[in-house]
């Protein structure tokens, strides 16, 4: 490494957030950025460990030694070539992925990890200010035809894949912009919609095509594109919303949160939402339910459209704030997370169940009960209700995060006649390949919800063997 001692002599430092008072006020992005100078410091902090760890955490297998080794050098055009080994999008991970990186970085021990997402975000950004990231067409075209349905992270990968291959690659995108969750799921304050349309931009004069506002199943049929394509990759993601069926679930300003959430990215985006059909949080006691991700999300958006008070409740026991013994390095550490949205102002419980809604038409109340949590050994945990623990919270809007529990099947995915998992996620083999023949999948289609960096790995996983298989027909 250029510093061998450069985790002794330097501090983890991090790039830090806007000011709470400035950022509740926009949709502008949160994350601020490090000096030049003060990154290729941060970077030096890379050790030249014996196993690193970090490459083994990272579920797009990044060569993070590496990479850091060539910022701390200046070597910044390296630097994102190496990244863009593994990785399509590191402007993407590089500010919404949770670092599990960072979790396995053998400083991590003391709790100090290296900067890694940090780092992957600078060089990124730096590639792009210098130009070292511009459209490159493939020299040769396969001539065969590959239709990706999707466009989420997945999706692109897959897609920006198989076009380096010289494959002809049309994206359908049932959305009327490209990104999937990337787009309509994340705030724009955690990743701003410039950073899709600017990749989007560079794809689209590499020769891929991209038709959005057509939904495949519908607008375009599975026998049009069993038919037209020579192949097929699935990367519909997984937005079967879980659902909370309880009494009262039905009374207005119950919404599952990505109906929120995309409906405010949809509103900065600059599209006009009738007030008939706007969730709004103004000046609306929120509870948000679900403690993870999207959760947080809620929460931001809420009170940057100036919510009276939010509530995040959630049904697990609240994390530790350190790891548990059953829970050691270099694996993920499941502690408590503090989100920028959490900062802003937002009150947190933990253990609570939801009983019952309450209202006349309008939601006005929540009746919740608390439940513990109890462990045997090696068995899972057993959740019990709390005798005479229920309450009443006050809630004009309630948003249901509570996840996703599999692939929209209705449409598309019947009308291939696809299998099934038992968690009703597309079957594949160890190809990609679904039970029909041409049909592949790839991202949250098969994994259920999950990560971005998995999305990723799997999207370019599947373009592997799409390529294989075109190579054999």
């Amino acid at each position: 490494m250029g510093d061998p001692k450069g985790f002794i002599k330097i501090q983890r430092k991090e790039a830090g957030n806007r000011p709470v008072p400035e950022r509740i006020y926009d949709y502008s992005e949160v994350e601020q950025t490090l000096n030049t100078e003060d990154r290729k410091l941060q970077a030096s902090r890379c050790m030249d460990c014996g196993i690193p760890f970090c490459h083994w955490g990272c579920p797009v297998e990044n060569i993070i030694p590496e990479w850091n080794d060539a910022v701390y050098k200046g070597e910044w055009k390296l630097a994102i070539d190496l990244m863009h080994a593994t990785n399509n999008f590191p402007e993407f991970t590089g500010r919404i992925c949770p670092a599990p990186c960072e979790h396995a970085c053998v400083l991590n021990i003391e709790g100090s990890p290296v900067t890694i997402r940090e780092n992957e975000a600078a060089i990124a950004e730096y590639a792009f200010a210098e130009g070292y990231i511009k459209p490159r067409p493939p020299k040769k075209r396969s001539g065969k035809t590959v239709a990706v349905i999707g466009s989420g992270p997945s999706g692109l990968a897959a897609a920006d894949q198989l076009n380096k291959a010289g494959h002809l690659v049309t994206v359908f995108e049932k959305d009327d912009a490209v990104g999937g969750l990337l787009r309509y799921g994340i705030p724009d304050f955690k990743l701003s919609k410039v950073v899709i349309d600017r990749r989007v931009s560079i794809l689209e004069q590499e020769g891929i095509i991209f038709k959005t506002g057509v939904e495949a199943g519908k607008d375009i049929s599975a026998k049009e594109l069993t038919d037209t394509f020579d192949a097929i990759c699935l990367t519909v993601g997984a937005m079967k919303p879980r659902d909370l069926p309880v009494e009262g679930r039905n009374l207005k300003g119950v919404h599952f949160a990505m109906e929120f959430l995309t409906q405010q990215n949809k509103q900065t985006r600059g599209e006009i939402i009738s007030p008939e059909e706007r969730i709004s949080a103004k000046g609306k006691n929120v509870l948000v339910i679900g403690g993870g991700d999207t959760g947080s999300d809620c929460v931001g958006t809420s009170i940057r459209q100036g919510a009276k008070r939010v509530m995040q409740i959630e049904i697990l026991p609240k994390p530790p704030e350190k790891r548990d013994a059953d829970n050691p390095w270099p694996y993920y550490g499941y502690t408590l997370k503090t989100s920028t949205s959490h900062q802003e102002g937002c009150e947190r419980r933990w253990n609570l169940s939801t009983v019952k809604f309450h209202g006349d038409g309008q939601v006005e109340k929540a009746e919740v009960a608390g439940v513990e949590w109890t462990k045997n050994g090696f068995s899972r945990p057993e959740m019990k209700s709390v005798a005479d623990s229920s309450e009443m919270i006050e809630a004009d809007l309630v948003l249901l995060a509570l996840g996703f529990v599999h692939p929209v099947q209705e449409g598309l995915l019947n009308d291939l006649n696809l299998a099934y998992t038992d968690r009703n996620n597309v079957k594949i083999g160890g190809n990609y390949q679904t039970s029909v023949p041409k049909v592949f999948a790839a991202g949250d289609t098969v994994l259920g919800a999950s990560l971005v960096v998995r999305a990723i790995f799997s999207g370019r996983s599947a373009a592997k063997e799409i390529s294989d298989y075109l190579a054999s027909i």
